[in-house]
């Protein structure tokens, strides 16, 4: 397996374009992931990559052996898959990733449960509300919350999800009820605004009459962390906008009231998304399936 785990080594030092970035993805040391790039070079005859102090780039033969080591890998994971179907028995650990929100409220909860129906399945759970590259990053599934653009991932649709613009009783009582997303503007409105690097607009998509508009709103509070900004609501400091299953609890006990409601939100979705060979391994199979059910039956206690 020494030769097998260099290739995978390789091709995270590929797709991240760091020793260290890899090193890290795999659970070892930098010293470690440099002494299996240079083993696979040995090996091969070859220069894989070009070092400097300042950077790392693949060479030719880098670009070359990355195509078939990909296929290899793949050949590998899909036949390990095959014996574990076959043997009723998946093992091995799973890289997931989810939203701050939809990670901490049904999927953290739930794992100890999965674990002890697959003992032998290891869980690795990142949680960010920052844009999520399934590929690059090495995750085997990620769980997305909004409406998808095309994409090369298998998707699967877990819930369509509405969503509701509000704010704390106080802060109404300080700044007025806005009717409508042209209120939020006009009377400048603090709204709490979800950002994380990459993000470019600040901008919401509001149902109107004439149909979907963005609205430039603004505000002084803004945090990557949706649950900050739910947080922050709560205590009066302006106007968020919510999936409404993070927010019911507080809908119903009157901490949280409904705003702009002439112009609500465009509805969301949340999604599990996956690469084309991930979707065949039994290990996330069962992952999948036992998730998505538990999430869509507290997604319904949550807004029933």
């Amino acid at each position: 397996m020494s030769y097998v785990n260099n290739i995978r080594m390789f091709v995270r030092v590929f797709e991240l374009g760091s020793m260290s970035a890899a090193a890290r993805d795999q659970r070892t040391s930098p010293a470690v992931a440099s002494a299996r790039i240079s083993e696979l070079e040995k090996h091969l005859g070859v220069r894989l990559f070009s070092r400097t102090t300042r950077s790392l780039q693949p060479t030719e033969n880098g670009r070359i052996f990355y195509d078939g080591a990909k296929k290899v890998l793949e050949a590998i994971d899909e036949a390990e898959a095959a014996v574990m179907d076959v043997t009723q028995n998946p093992r091995g650990t799973i890289f997931v990733a989810a939203p701050l929100g939809i990670g901490r409220r049904f999927i953290a909860p739930h794992v100890p449960a999965f674990k002890d129906l697959y003992p032998q399945i290891d869980v690795r759970l990142r949680l960010s509300d920052r844009l999520i590259d399934v590929t690059a990053e090495g995750l085997d599934v990620a769980f997305h919350l909004g409406v998808l653009e095309d994409s090369t991932l298998k998707v699967r649709l877990i819930a369509d999800c509405p969503r509701i613009l509000c704010a704390a009783p106080a802060y109404i009582a300080r700044r007025g009820m806005p009717a409508d997303g042209a209120a939020l503007v006009a009377e400048r409105h603090d709204c709490l605004n979800l950002r994380f690097p990459g993000a470019k607009e600040f901008q919401w998509t509001l149902q109107t009459p004439e149909g979907p508009r963005r609205f430039e709103i603004s505000g002084p509070f803004e945090s990557d962390d949706g649950d900050v900004l739910t947080g922050w609501a709560l205590e009066g400091h302006g106007v968020v906008l919510k999936p409404v299953f993070e927010i019911a609890d507080h809908l119903r006990a009157g901490r949280l009231v409904p705003v702009a409601t002439a112009t609500p939100p465009l509805p969301t979705q949340l999604s599990l998304l996956s690469q084309q060979r991930s979707a065949k391994d039994s290990r996330v199979r069962v992952f999948t399936d036992f998730m998505v059910a538990r999430i869509r039956e507290e997604m319904r206690r949550a807004t029933s």
